[in-house]
Protein backbone atom coordinates (compact mmCIF):
# COMPACT_ATOMS: atom_id res chain seq x y z
CA UNK A 1 0.00 0.00 0.00
CA UNK A 2 1.48 3.29 -0.70
CA UNK A 3 2.23 5.69 2.23
CA UNK A 4 -0.63 8.46 3.17
CA UNK A 5 -0.21 11.77 4.05
CA UNK A 6 -0.99 12.53 7.39
CA UNK A 7 -4.48 12.78 8.47
CA UNK A 8 -5.80 16.58 9.94
CA UNK A 9 -5.88 14.43 13.59
CA UNK A 10 -2.19 13.07 12.69
CA UNK A 11 -0.28 16.50 12.13
CA UNK A 12 -2.20 17.84 14.82
CA UNK A 13 -0.93 15.24 17.14
CA UNK A 14 2.58 15.85 15.90
CA UNK A 15 2.55 19.56 15.86
CA UNK A 16 1.72 19.24 19.78
CA UNK A 17 5.03 18.00 20.16
CA UNK A 18 6.99 21.06 18.97
CA UNK A 19 6.55 23.64 21.64
CA UNK A 20 7.87 26.57 19.13
CA UNK A 21 5.15 25.94 16.72
CA UNK A 22 2.88 27.53 19.35
CA UNK A 23 4.90 31.06 19.32
CA UNK A 24 3.68 33.90 18.02
CA UNK A 25 5.71 36.13 15.35
CA UNK A 26 5.39 40.18 15.19
CA UNK A 27 1.24 39.78 15.97
CA UNK A 28 0.85 36.60 13.79
CA UNK A 29 1.17 32.78 14.69
CA UNK A 30 4.65 31.73 13.50
CA UNK A 31 3.96 30.43 9.84
CA UNK A 32 7.91 28.28 10.05
CA UNK A 33 8.69 27.14 6.20
CA UNK A 34 12.39 27.46 6.58
CA UNK A 35 12.95 23.66 7.58
CA UNK A 36 15.55 23.48 4.94
CA UNK A 37 17.86 25.58 6.68
CA UNK A 38 16.99 24.03 10.27
CA UNK A 39 14.97 21.97 11.47
CA UNK A 40 12.58 22.33 15.12
CA UNK A 41 12.85 20.00 17.66
CA UNK A 42 10.44 17.73 19.75
CA UNK A 43 10.09 17.53 23.02
CA UNK A 44 11.41 14.31 23.23
CA UNK A 45 15.05 15.73 21.39
CA UNK A 46 14.78 18.38 23.95
CA UNK A 47 14.07 16.02 26.70
CA UNK A 48 17.12 13.19 25.85
CA UNK A 49 19.27 16.16 25.40
CA UNK A 50 18.59 17.59 29.47
CA UNK A 51 18.08 13.84 30.20
CA UNK A 52 21.61 13.19 29.71
CA UNK A 53 23.43 15.81 31.33
CA UNK A 54 21.15 15.70 34.85
CA UNK A 55 21.90 11.88 34.89
CA UNK A 56 24.69 10.32 33.34
CA UNK A 57 27.13 12.96 31.98
CA UNK A 58 30.64 12.30 31.75
CA UNK A 59 33.25 11.84 29.22
CA UNK A 60 33.44 8.74 27.08
CA UNK A 61 35.97 5.91 26.09
CA UNK A 62 38.08 7.59 29.05
CA UNK A 63 36.79 7.07 32.59
CA UNK A 64 36.26 3.73 34.34
CA UNK A 65 33.88 4.87 36.70
CA UNK A 66 29.80 4.24 36.83
CA UNK A 67 28.93 7.69 35.03
CA UNK A 68 31.74 6.98 32.39
CA UNK A 69 30.97 3.57 31.29
CA UNK A 70 26.92 4.47 31.08
CA UNK A 71 27.89 7.78 28.86
CA UNK A 72 30.02 5.32 26.79
CA UNK A 73 27.46 3.07 26.71
CA UNK A 74 24.64 5.51 25.61
CA UNK A 75 27.18 7.11 23.24
CA UNK A 76 27.79 3.84 21.08
CA UNK A 77 24.19 3.00 21.38
CA UNK A 78 23.28 6.74 19.55
CA UNK A 79 25.22 5.48 16.99
CA UNK A 80 24.11 2.26 16.10
CA UNK A 81 20.73 3.69 16.43
CA UNK A 82 21.88 6.37 13.55
CA UNK A 83 23.11 3.62 11.50
CA UNK A 84 19.92 1.32 11.29
CA UNK A 85 18.11 4.96 10.50
CA UNK A 86 20.25 5.07 7.29
CA UNK A 87 21.03 1.16 6.75
CA UNK A 88 24.54 1.51 7.48
CA UNK A 89 26.68 -0.94 10.20
CA UNK A 90 27.66 1.31 13.52
CA UNK A 91 31.13 0.69 12.79
CA UNK A 92 30.49 2.79 9.20
CA UNK A 93 29.31 6.12 11.15
CA UNK A 94 31.85 9.10 12.20
CA UNK A 95 30.34 11.64 14.02
CA UNK A 96 31.19 15.13 13.43
CA UNK A 97 30.07 18.74 14.02
CA UNK A 98 28.37 18.89 10.93
CA UNK A 99 27.92 17.63 6.77
CA UNK A 100 30.76 20.01 6.63
CA UNK A 101 32.92 18.59 8.40
CA UNK A 102 32.25 15.56 7.02
CA UNK A 103 33.26 16.90 3.59
CA UNK A 104 36.42 18.54 4.45
CA UNK A 105 37.44 15.21 6.45
CA UNK A 106 37.05 13.03 3.05
CA UNK A 107 38.94 16.14 1.13
CA UNK A 108 41.56 15.99 2.90
CA UNK A 109 42.44 12.38 3.87
CA UNK A 110 42.09 12.12 0.12
CA UNK A 111 44.96 14.56 -0.51
CA UNK A 112 47.82 11.86 -0.73
CA UNK A 113 45.72 10.05 -3.26
CA UNK A 114 45.26 12.42 -5.53
CA UNK A 115 48.03 13.76 -8.17
CA UNK A 116 47.88 15.94 -11.63
CA UNK A 117 46.05 14.08 -14.08
CA UNK A 118 43.26 13.29 -11.48
CA UNK A 119 39.60 14.70 -11.98
CA UNK A 120 37.48 15.47 -9.33
CA UNK A 121 33.54 15.50 -10.51
CA UNK A 122 30.44 17.39 -9.00
CA UNK A 123 27.50 19.08 -10.13
CA UNK A 124 26.29 22.39 -10.66
CA UNK A 125 23.63 21.75 -8.29
CA UNK A 126 25.65 21.69 -5.59
CA UNK A 127 25.69 23.73 -1.97
CA UNK A 128 28.93 25.55 -1.45
CA UNK A 129 29.86 22.49 1.28
CA UNK A 130 29.98 20.19 -1.50
CA UNK A 131 31.89 22.36 -3.78
CA UNK A 132 34.63 24.09 -1.97
CA UNK A 133 36.02 21.92 -0.37
CA UNK A 134 36.80 19.69 -3.84
CA UNK A 135 37.56 23.14 -4.94
CA UNK A 136 40.60 23.52 -2.69
CA UNK A 137 41.88 19.23 -2.92
CA UNK A 138 42.06 19.95 -6.67
CA UNK A 139 44.30 23.10 -5.50
CA UNK A 140 46.29 21.25 -3.38
CA UNK A 141 47.08 17.93 -5.41
CA UNK A 142 46.99 19.15 -9.02
CA UNK A 143 43.75 17.22 -9.93
CA UNK A 144 41.16 18.73 -12.38
CA UNK A 145 37.89 19.54 -11.11
CA UNK A 146 34.68 19.56 -13.20
CA UNK A 147 31.35 19.19 -12.71
CA UNK A 148 27.99 17.47 -14.64
CA UNK A 149 25.86 20.93 -15.88
CA UNK A 150 22.52 21.69 -15.07
CA UNK A 151 19.54 22.81 -17.93
CA UNK A 152 17.73 25.97 -17.83
CA UNK A 153 15.24 24.41 -15.87
CA UNK A 154 18.14 23.24 -13.37
CA UNK A 155 17.97 19.53 -14.27
CA UNK A 156 20.83 17.36 -14.30
CA UNK A 157 22.10 16.74 -17.90
CA UNK A 158 23.19 13.50 -18.39
CA UNK A 159 23.60 13.08 -22.09
CA UNK A 160 27.52 13.74 -21.81
CA UNK A 161 27.81 11.59 -18.39
CA UNK A 162 30.36 9.04 -20.16
CA UNK A 163 32.60 12.14 -20.80
CA UNK A 164 32.34 14.01 -17.32
CA UNK A 165 32.89 10.30 -15.40
CA UNK A 166 36.14 9.21 -16.80
CA UNK A 167 38.59 6.60 -15.90
CA UNK A 168 40.53 9.53 -14.65
CA UNK A 169 37.69 10.59 -12.11
CA UNK A 170 38.47 9.40 -8.72
CA UNK A 171 35.40 10.88 -6.62
CA UNK A 172 32.26 12.13 -7.66
CA UNK A 173 30.10 14.25 -5.25
CA UNK A 174 26.56 14.91 -5.48
CA UNK A 175 23.50 15.77 -3.67
CA UNK A 176 20.51 13.73 -3.53
CA UNK A 177 18.43 16.31 -2.69
CA UNK A 178 19.04 20.20 -4.10
CA UNK A 179 18.46 22.21 -1.08
CA UNK A 180 17.59 25.01 -3.59
CA UNK A 181 15.66 23.29 -6.27
CA UNK A 182 14.32 20.15 -3.70
CA UNK A 183 14.57 18.23 -6.78
CA UNK A 184 16.06 14.25 -6.19
CA UNK A 185 19.36 13.53 -8.23
CA UNK A 186 18.92 10.09 -10.41
CA UNK A 187 21.45 8.36 -7.65
CA UNK A 188 21.35 5.17 -8.75
CA UNK A 189 22.88 6.25 -12.30
CA UNK A 190 25.72 8.58 -11.14
CA UNK A 191 26.90 5.69 -8.70
CA UNK A 192 26.52 2.93 -11.48
CA UNK A 193 28.88 5.05 -13.93
CA UNK A 194 31.43 5.89 -10.99
CA UNK A 195 31.69 2.74 -10.37
CA UNK A 196 32.55 1.62 -13.85
CA UNK A 197 35.16 3.20 -13.88
CA UNK A 198 36.40 2.92 -10.26
CA UNK A 199 36.04 5.85 -8.79
CA UNK A 200 34.16 6.56 -4.87
CA UNK A 201 31.34 8.43 -4.68
CA UNK A 202 30.09 10.85 -2.10
CA UNK A 203 26.28 11.37 -1.43
CA UNK A 204 25.26 14.90 0.74
CA UNK A 205 22.66 13.97 2.12
CA UNK A 206 21.20 16.73 4.07
CA UNK A 207 18.15 17.51 2.28
CA UNK A 208 17.27 13.82 2.19
CA UNK A 209 18.15 12.27 5.07
CA UNK A 210 15.63 14.15 7.51
CA UNK A 211 12.82 13.63 4.37
CA UNK A 212 13.16 10.37 2.37
CA UNK A 213 13.40 6.61 3.44
CA UNK A 214 17.20 6.38 3.33
CA UNK A 215 19.26 3.27 2.63
CA UNK A 216 22.75 3.83 2.30
CA UNK A 217 23.73 0.31 1.86
CA UNK A 218 21.52 -0.14 -0.62
CA UNK A 219 22.37 3.04 -2.37
CA UNK A 220 26.01 1.18 -2.61
CA UNK A 221 27.89 5.08 -2.09
CA UNK A 222 31.07 5.22 -0.67
CA UNK A 223 30.57 8.09 1.72
CA UNK A 224 27.61 9.78 2.79
CA UNK A 225 26.45 12.87 5.15
CA UNK A 226 24.23 14.44 6.50
CA UNK A 227 24.06 17.03 9.62
CA UNK A 228 21.30 16.55 12.61
CA UNK A 229 20.12 19.95 13.20
CA UNK A 230 18.11 20.00 9.64
CA UNK A 231 16.56 16.09 11.14
CA UNK A 232 15.10 17.60 14.60
CA UNK A 233 18.27 16.90 16.66
CA UNK A 234 20.42 20.21 17.91
CA UNK A 235 23.16 22.12 16.04
CA UNK A 236 26.64 21.01 16.61
CA UNK A 237 26.31 17.10 15.46
CA UNK A 238 26.68 15.25 12.18
CA UNK A 239 27.13 12.06 10.41
CA UNK A 240 29.93 10.67 8.32
CA UNK A 241 29.00 7.87 6.95
CA UNK A 242 32.07 5.65 5.51
CA UNK A 243 31.15 1.57 3.33
CA UNK A 244 33.32 -0.46 5.89
CA UNK A 245 36.20 -1.02 2.90
CA UNK A 246 36.48 2.61 2.32
CA UNK A 247 36.65 4.20 5.53
CA UNK A 248 39.17 1.90 6.82
CA UNK A 249 41.48 2.94 3.74
CA UNK A 250 41.46 7.21 4.81
CA UNK A 251 44.10 8.20 6.95
CA UNK A 252 42.93 10.43 9.95
CA UNK A 253 41.81 13.80 9.31
CA UNK A 254 42.20 15.66 12.79
CA UNK A 255 45.03 14.05 15.50
CA UNK A 256 45.01 13.99 19.37
CA UNK A 257 43.44 12.44 22.26
CA UNK A 258 40.80 9.43 21.75
CA UNK A 259 41.59 8.22 18.15
CA UNK A 260 45.47 6.38 19.14
CA UNK A 261 46.37 2.78 20.31
CA UNK A 262 49.68 4.07 21.21
CA UNK A 263 51.72 6.61 21.58
CA UNK A 264 55.74 7.60 22.31
CA UNK A 265 57.71 10.73 21.66
CA UNK A 266 58.43 10.31 17.93
CA UNK A 267 55.14 8.31 16.56
CA UNK A 268 51.69 7.30 17.18
CA UNK A 269 49.09 4.38 16.14
CA UNK A 270 45.98 5.10 15.44
CA UNK A 271 42.71 3.27 16.63
CA UNK A 272 40.37 1.85 13.49
CA UNK A 273 36.98 3.66 12.14
CA UNK A 274 35.12 5.29 13.42
CA UNK A 275 36.99 6.30 16.27
CA UNK A 276 40.38 6.49 14.18
CA UNK A 277 38.39 10.16 12.59
CA UNK A 278 36.67 11.49 16.23
CA UNK A 279 39.95 13.08 17.63
CA UNK A 280 39.10 14.93 21.16
CA UNK A 281 36.28 15.42 23.12
CA UNK A 282 33.08 14.12 21.42
CA UNK A 283 29.84 15.11 20.75
CA UNK A 284 28.26 13.01 23.35
CA UNK A 285 25.02 15.26 24.47
CA UNK A 286 24.34 16.16 20.82
CA UNK A 287 24.36 12.54 19.40
CA UNK A 288 22.14 11.10 22.17
CA UNK A 289 19.83 13.79 20.95
CA UNK A 290 20.34 12.49 17.37
CA UNK A 291 19.92 9.01 18.38
CA UNK A 292 16.19 10.41 19.67
CA UNK A 293 15.41 12.30 16.85
CA UNK A 294 15.46 9.55 14.78
CA UNK A 295 13.20 7.21 16.87
CA UNK A 296 10.89 9.72 16.58
CA UNK A 297 11.24 9.93 13.05
CA UNK A 298 11.36 6.28 12.72
CA UNK A 299 7.92 5.45 15.12
CA UNK A 300 6.31 8.44 12.80
CA UNK A 301 7.41 6.58 9.69
CA UNK A 302 9.62 8.01 6.78
CA UNK A 303 7.41 7.15 4.01
CA UNK A 304 4.29 8.87 5.41
CA UNK A 305 6.89 11.88 5.93
CA UNK A 306 7.95 11.41 2.06
CA UNK A 307 4.09 11.33 1.30
CA UNK A 308 2.73 14.20 3.71
CA UNK A 309 6.10 16.25 2.06
CA UNK A 310 5.37 15.21 -1.49
CA UNK A 311 1.35 16.34 -1.07
CA UNK A 312 3.25 19.75 0.59
CA UNK A 313 5.41 20.41 -2.01
CA UNK A 314 2.71 19.83 -5.42
CA UNK A 315 0.42 22.11 -2.92
CA UNK A 316 3.55 24.60 -3.22
CA UNK A 317 4.69 24.50 -6.85
CA UNK A 318 0.85 24.34 -8.66
CA UNK A 319 0.42 27.55 -6.21
CA UNK A 320 2.71 29.62 -7.17
CA UNK A 321 2.87 28.56 -10.83
CA UNK A 322 -0.57 30.38 -10.67
CA UNK A 323 0.95 33.59 -9.46
CA UNK A 324 2.21 36.31 -12.15
CA UNK A 325 5.39 37.66 -12.21
CA UNK A 326 6.39 34.19 -9.92
CA UNK A 327 9.08 31.92 -11.58
CA UNK A 328 9.78 28.68 -10.02
CA UNK A 329 13.23 27.91 -10.08
CA UNK A 330 14.01 24.15 -10.93
CA UNK A 331 11.65 21.41 -12.81
CA UNK A 332 7.80 21.52 -12.04
CA UNK A 333 6.26 19.03 -14.23
CA UNK A 334 7.49 15.31 -13.36
CA UNK A 335 10.23 15.95 -11.03
CA UNK A 336 10.68 14.22 -7.95
CA UNK A 337 11.13 16.58 -5.08
CA UNK A 338 10.62 17.33 -1.64
CA UNK A 339 8.55 19.55 0.40
CA UNK A 340 10.64 23.06 -0.96
CA UNK A 341 10.19 25.40 -3.41
CA UNK A 342 12.25 28.50 -4.37
CA UNK A 343 11.20 31.48 -6.27
CA UNK A 344 12.42 34.38 -8.38
CA UNK A 345 9.95 37.30 -7.82
CA UNK A 346 9.98 39.66 -10.87
CA UNK A 347 11.12 43.51 -9.65
CA UNK A 348 11.27 42.61 -5.72
CA UNK A 349 14.77 41.77 -4.64
CA UNK A 350 14.48 38.38 -2.28
CA UNK A 351 15.47 40.18 1.02
CA UNK A 352 12.64 42.52 0.23
CA UNK A 353 10.23 39.97 0.11
CA UNK A 354 11.18 38.00 2.78
CA UNK A 355 10.76 40.86 5.38
CA UNK A 356 7.69 41.64 4.13
CA UNK A 357 6.62 38.20 4.89
CA UNK A 358 8.22 38.25 7.94
CA UNK A 359 6.39 40.87 9.16
CA UNK A 360 3.36 38.57 8.59
CA UNK A 361 5.29 35.84 10.59
CA UNK A 362 6.16 33.73 7.65
CA UNK A 363 9.52 32.48 7.56
CA UNK A 364 10.91 31.75 4.95
CA UNK A 365 15.25 31.81 3.55
CA UNK A 366 16.24 34.32 1.44
CA UNK A 367 19.41 35.11 -0.40
CA UNK A 368 21.82 32.43 -2.66
CA UNK A 369 21.38 29.47 0.06
CA UNK A 370 25.13 28.85 -0.36
CA UNK A 371 24.25 28.04 -3.94
CA UNK A 372 25.70 30.71 -6.03
CA UNK A 373 26.64 28.71 -8.86
CA UNK A 374 23.86 27.35 -9.88
CA UNK A 375 21.53 31.13 -8.93
CA UNK A 376 24.06 32.20 -11.64
CA UNK A 377 23.37 29.44 -13.79
CA UNK A 378 19.63 29.77 -13.83
CA UNK A 379 19.93 34.17 -14.54
CA UNK A 380 18.99 34.93 -10.69
CA UNK A 381 21.13 36.81 -8.04
CA UNK A 382 19.15 35.18 -5.20
CA UNK A 383 15.67 33.66 -4.38
CA UNK A 384 12.73 32.97 -1.59
CA UNK A 385 12.52 29.49 -0.41
CA UNK A 386 9.81 27.78 1.28
CA UNK A 387 10.29 24.30 2.59
CA UNK A 388 8.50 22.10 4.80
CA UNK A 389 8.75 19.15 7.11
CA UNK A 390 6.80 16.86 8.56
CA UNK A 391 4.91 19.34 11.12
CA UNK A 392 4.09 22.19 7.82
CA UNK A 393 0.68 22.34 7.26
CA UNK A 394 -1.74 23.32 3.97
CA UNK A 395 -2.98 26.29 5.36
CA UNK A 396 0.75 27.37 6.12
CA UNK A 397 1.43 26.55 2.20
CA UNK A 398 -1.75 28.73 1.59
CA UNK A 399 -0.94 31.47 4.39
CA UNK A 400 2.42 31.43 2.00
CA UNK A 401 0.76 31.99 -1.32
CA UNK A 402 -1.33 34.36 0.39
CA UNK A 403 1.75 36.43 1.47
CA UNK A 404 3.81 35.98 -2.00
CA UNK A 405 0.31 37.59 -3.87
CA UNK A 406 0.09 40.36 -0.82
CA UNK A 407 3.64 40.97 -1.16
CA UNK A 408 3.55 41.41 -4.97
CA UNK A 409 0.77 43.91 -4.56
CA UNK A 410 2.21 45.80 -2.01
CA UNK A 411 5.47 46.46 -3.56
CA UNK A 412 3.87 46.87 -6.75
CA UNK A 413 1.75 49.77 -5.37
CA UNK A 414 4.66 51.19 -3.72
CA UNK A 415 6.23 51.68 -7.34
Amino acid sequence: MTAQPFTPAELSRIRADFPILSESVNGHPLVYLDSGATSQKPRSVLDAERDYYEHRNSAVHRGAHTLAAAATDEFEEARATVARFVGASADEIVWTSNATEGINLVAYALTASLSAGDEIVVTELEHHANLIPWQELAARTGATLRFIPVDDDGALVLDDLESIITERSRIVAFSHVSNMLGTVSPVSLLVARARSVGALTLLDACQSAPHLPLDLHALDVDFAVFSGHKMLAPTGIGVLYGRASALSQLPPFLTGGSMITTVTMERAEYLPPPQRFEAGTQKVSQSIALAAAVDYLGAVGMDRIAAHEHMLGARLVAGLSTIDGVRVLGPTVGASRVGLASIDVRGIHSHDFGQFLDDAGIAVRVGHHCAQPLHRRLGVTSSTRASTYLYSTEEEVDTFLTGVVDAISFFGGSR
